[in-house]
């Protein structure tokens, strides 16, 4: 941003699989706020919860499906000092550890809502692959809410207050 780079390592998010989904913007079709999401795959779909908070989706798959990756966490990289002024936080697990906390600690507002994440300055790059990702039911859902669409790095201490689920992947 203007303010200067902030960048982390992804190490939670949730997926949301579009129509066939209860739990997703989705389920109901291109419409609304969830229009974005069955664009193709590759932009941000950018929303407000709970009146509060901004959060972060990644849309993915081909254009029409609606499906949706939720960045839930975030291990702090570079701009650390900025981060913790936007979140008012010292404390590095304390700055995107969830993804409220993670959008205000990266700047991300309303104005990256279909942000093309390759070409624009909200950018993801890739990384490998960390050794474990562990599953879990995702957080925070009353519908569909026991699918294990939940994926983390266990361990890690930069995962949101749900890293005390833990249910391994192979």
């Amino acid at each position: 941003t203007a303010e200067g780079l902030a960048a982390g390592r992804i190490v939670e998010v949730e997926a949301y699989l579009g129509e066939e989904d209860p739990a997703s913007h989705a389920f109901r079709g291109p419409r609304g706020r969830a229009e974005i999401m069955f664009r193709r795959g590759g932009i941000a779909y950018v929303y407000f919860s709970y009146g509060m908070h901004w959060c972060m989706n990644v849309v993915t798959g081909p254009a029409g499906t609606g499906g949706a990756v939720l960045l839930r966490a975030l291990e702090p990289t570079a701009g650390i000092p900025l981060m913790q002024r936007r979140r008012g936080r010292e404390q590095a697990t304390e700055l995107a550890s969830g993804p409220g906390k993670l959008a205000q600690a990266l700047g991300i507002d309303r104005a990256r809502n279909g942000a093309d994440l390759i070409r624009s300055a909200l950018t993801i790059l890739s990384a490998p692959p960390p050794e474990r990702i562990a599953s879990s039911p995702r957080i925070g859902i009353t519908r569909a809410a026991d699918r294990a669409l939940r994926f983390y790095i266990p361990g890690n201490p930069h995962v949101s207050r749900g890293n005390r689920t833990r249910v391994p992947t192979p």
